[in-house]
């Protein structure tokens, strides 16, 4: 399934690519060529099926799209000229006719047709059994439902078309954001209802990667969540944790995203990554520092501000003043010298001087440890999401395997010098990621990363298990806690109510220890963003005090600002609104 899957990626991409911006949903007659050619065998059918399942490649595969986790506030894109393209999202300047809308109506719309192709037409095949064609089509549905999910997720709100219709035909208007979420969920109960499709796959399937009863209870759960339908979301996650996933047994969390765990029984949904081009993940390029094996880009680094809340191993909220007293009535530039390498140079403390350090706070001989020693007592899951300062990374890029570390200021990565990380932004300090991103020479192109990227795992699950109980009143917060602390035990932290850091005191409490809990441990998997609107934090959280892309010790490099609360719901493209007479959203011009 993996190699059928990811060998279709790149045709998809350029199917995606090609599609032209006028009333692309009459963009070319793939239902009536391939009812007519495909679906006279069970092998063609099954190519069909898997050009639905492929239209995924484009949120994985291509380098130069958009990364969700920047809008959630765990990421920032750098930035070296300004802000542009997408990120003028965070500029507060974007306009409906930037391609950004277009691109993402476009990318899941095409999910959608492809989907719906294969629904209509497959029970005509000749040679496909009975049990088959029914398991084949509930996979189907959750693809359609799947790309319904994330458009209301933006739009609240879309055209809802079930079947594919001929040039000039997609006329329907704006379903309301209920009408979608109802027929997301009646697809997705086609597919729980349906008795050929298993609760799950074993590793070693050949079958492995499609989709499961699981992955339609878990999207049915999530919809519920939307919908604040509590009781019915927490029944939902509850029949998943009947079907054998698990928080597996000796994987730690660091260890979870790499090719000998990728189809762990964490795993409910995935995509099929491969070491080929435009099917291999994108984010050892995207995410990987100048020395990962293939020249990572370092197009994102991740928020100052969201490596802050990262508490403590035992619970304790993280503080600098606990480590480097004085540190919060510190101005920025001042502070910067905390976080300087051990013996710097007469130069080099001239040009922290010129820039504002104070140098009296520097310690020649013990200012590396005295820095990691605040980094060390944190939640394990931040040193396996970042490369923390003098940490080590294995890199590749010069054709072995080289251990660096992260120092500032930056000298030089050659052996004979030190091997510091290079970065795109050596004269800043920024919080590279690690997690997803290759070790050593594991693999040897940056843009064709094998590493499957979840899309549902088991421990996303249990935080919306808990979330859907806590939810449910201020009685069952104590009743949530036991699928917390299974994930907060795997990441090496303190359970919840061990200890006067930990202690739950109540509803609201809980409440935004499980907001919390979700973005430390789904940090960098692209699925933040659409949590962050489902709970209203999404201004909140992106665009707090001085919100922008910083250093480690705070000093502003590009600044965002909050565009509006319309910018909640994104806009209708503009080509859209002016071709298919959709309403534009509220607030939109």
């Amino acid at each position: 399934m993996k190699n059928t899957l990811v060998t279709t990626g790149a045709a998809i991409l350029c199917a995606l690519s090609l599609a032209g911006c006028d009333d692309f949903l009459n963009r070319y007659p793939y239902d009536r060529n391939s009812a007519a050619t495909v679906f006279d065998s069970a092998e063609k059918a099954e190519a069909v099926l898997i050009g639905a399942y492929s239209t995924l490649a484009y949120d994985y595969t291509t380098p130069d799209g958009l990364n969700w986790d920047a809008f959630a506030g765990v990421l920032d894109p750098q930035a070296t000229a300004g802000l542009t393209g997408s990120f003028l999202y965070l500029a507060g300047t974007i306009q409906p006719n930037n391609d950004m809308f277009l691109t993402w109506w476009k990318r899941f719309y095409e999910g959608v047709n492809r989907a719906n192709d294969f629904i209509s037409h497959v029970d005509a095949v000749p040679d496909m059994d009975e049990a088959t064609k029914a398991c084949r089509k509930a996979e189907a549905k959750f693809l359609r439902a799947y790309n319904y999910y994330r458009l209301n997720c933006l739009w609240r709100g879309v055209p809802v078309y079930l079947e594919n219709l001929g040039p000039g035909q997609y006329t329907k208007e704006r379903s309301s954001e209920e009408a979608v979420w109802q027929t997301i969920i009646q697809d997705l109960s086609d597919g729980i209802a349906c008795e050929s499709l298993p609760d799950k796959y074993a590793s070693s399937s050949s079958d492995y990667g499609r989709i499961t009863k699981a992955a339609c209870y878990m999207l049915r759960g999530k919809v519920y969540m939307w919908l604040r339908d509590w009781e019915k979301a927490e029944q939902d996650f509850r029949a998943v944790t009947g079907m054998g996933y698990s928080l597996p047994a000796g994987v730690s969390y660091a260890d979870l995203f790499t090719l000998e765990n990728e189809r762990c029984d964490e795993m409910i949904f995935s995509f099929q990554a491969e070491n080929l081009e435009n099917s291999g993940n994108v984010f050892s390029r995207s995410y990987g520092n100048w020395e990962t094996a293939g020249n990572g880009y370092n197009i994102y680094y991740v928020s100052t501000d969201f490596v802050e809340t990262y508490e403590c191993a035992d619970g304790k909220p993280f503080s600098w003043d606990d480590y480097l007293p004085g540190y919060s009535s510190m101005t920025p530039n001042a502070r910067k010298i905390f976080f300087c390498r051990d013996g710097l140079t007469d130069a080099e403390l001239n040009t922290l001087v010129s820039d504002g350090a104070d140098v009296s706070k520097y310690l020649p001989d013990g200012n590396e440890a005295r820095l990691m020693a605040a980094y060390s007592a944190r939640d394990p899951r931040l040193a396996a999401t970042v490369i923390t300062p003098y940490s080590e990374y294995l890199g590749g890029y010069y054709g072995e395997e080289l251990t660096y570390v992260y120092r500032y200021p930056f000298r030089s990565d050659e052996t004979d010098v030190g091997n510091d990380i290079r970065t795109r932004r050596n004269s800043n300090m920024l919080y590279c990621p690690r997690k997803f991103v290759a070790v050593g020479r594991e693999c040897t192109d940056a843009t064709y990363n094998p590493v499957d990227v979840p899309i549902f795992r088991y421990a996303d699950l249990l935080l919306l298990l808990a979330e859907a109980i806590n939810e449910q009143g201020p009685s069952r917060y104590t009743d949530a806690i036991p699928f917390v602390n299974m994930v907060r035990e795997r990441a090496g932290v303190a359970p919840l109510g061990s200890n006067e850091y930990t202690e739950v005191t109540g509803q609201e409490d809980m409440r935004a220890r499980i907001r919390n809990e979700k973005r430390w441990e789904l940090a960098l998997e692209e699925v933040l963003y659409t949590e962050e609107l489902r709970w209203g934090t999404w201004k909140e959280f992106r665009f707090g005090p001085n919100a922008g892309l910083k250093d480690l010790w705070g000093t502003n490099i590009t600044n965002y600002d909050f565009g509006g609360d319309h910018y909640t719901r994104w806009a209708i493209p503009a080509s859209e609104v002016q071709m298919a007479n959709l309403q534009q959203n509220e607030g939109w011009l």
